[in-house]
């Protein structure tokens, strides 16, 4: 059985995986998809010349021969298309989802266009790789969809969706901590020392606040999402008032119908217009009065993430 890269402490990010080692590499792109798939058209997978991988692009039944063939790759040093499912010259592989896949080996894909691409990512800008499929070129392109156009196929590439979460109390602890465990960035901000320990143990990085308000040096984009998890309202005025300015995805606060009239009565006296007032959720959540805070938790993640679906499509 090969290696994955859990069982090394690799980064799970393909790409960033194959920039942080030395060895030689393949990167393994999904660029056809036809009928139902497990993972998305411009999914990546980086292989080594060990047969070690990092990323996945099927639910488990093709990685293996992806592998070997990235592989043969590296040693033929040519790009090649191989087909799986549907359609596929391999008979003895079945995707269970009966569709068909298209992947595109690409042996030692420039490094420094890589390095590039990681350097926008880091910045959370948006950014699209360029490869060409005939002979591996790779360039990054202007902001564009990902697909095929001619004998290149583009993957646009989006900032992860990073959670800013203000809060007091077991729930913004664990849904800073659920977050935290999908691999979301976050900070967790808190006026409570026992909160921010909830979360720092969590592994999020945390930050103490000493007074209601929203903190001028942190950076707010189109895939950030503003939670607020206080009992006590009266810190989150201050902080939505500030929020609603900012090109934040997705705001939205702790609380019942009652307290959500309470909460745009307080806003509306502080001067914000309609329109910003209608930028905020609440009650927050899938499911309606969700009280554990593990519930809690997962109905907020799960309409946040279905808010950025809806955006992003």
């Amino acid at each position: 059985m090969h290696e994955s890269q859990f069982s090394r402490g690799l980064t799970s990010d393909p790409i960033d995986a194959l920039l942080a080692d030395a060895r030689d590499g393949a990167l393994a792109v999904i660029v056809g998809v036809e009928g139902p798939s497990y993972r998305p058209l411009g999914a990546v997978m980086t292989v080594f010349a060990d047969a070690q991988r990092v990323g996945s692009l099927s639910s488990g039944c093709i990685e293996q021969d992806i592998a070997l063939h990235a592989v043969e790759s590296l040693h033929s040093g040519q790009p090649r298309t191989i087909r799986y499912g549907r359609g596929s010259d391999f008979i003895d592989i079945r995707l269970p989802c009966g569709g068909g896949l298209d992947v595109l080996l690409l042996p030692r894909p420039d490094r420094k266009i890589l390095g590039q691409l990681a350097d926008r990512r880091n910045a959370r800008l948006p950014v699209t790789l360029a490869i060409d499929t005939v002979n591996g070129v790779l360039a990054l392109a202007r902001d564009t969809e990902t697909g095929t156009a001619g004998t290149t196929f583009n993957i646009r590439f989006l900032p992860e969706i990073r959670f800013l979460i203000f809060g007091k109390g077991p729930e913004a602890g664990t849904f800073a901590a659920l977050a935290c465990s999908a691999g979301f960035p976050n900070i967790l901000l808190s006026p409570d020392l026992e909160t921010l320990d909830h979360g720092a143990q969590a592994g999020c990085d945390t930050r103490h606040l000493h007074r209601p308000g929203f903190p001028a040096d942190i950076a707010v984009d189109t895939r950030s999402a503003i939670v607020l998890f206080f009992h006590d309202h009266d810190w989150e005025p201050p902080i939505l008032a500030e929020a609603v300015s900012r090109p934040a995805f997705y705001i939205g606060a702790q609380g019942s119908m009652m307290a959500r009239e309470t909460r745009m009565r307080e806003l509306a006296a502080l001067g914000l217009e309609d329109a910003a007032l209608a930028r905020l959720r609440g009650p927050i959540g899938l499911l309606p009065s969700a009280r554990d805070p593990r519930t809690l938790a997962i109905s907020v993640l799960a309409e946040v993430l279905d808010v950025a679906n809806r955006a992003a499509s």
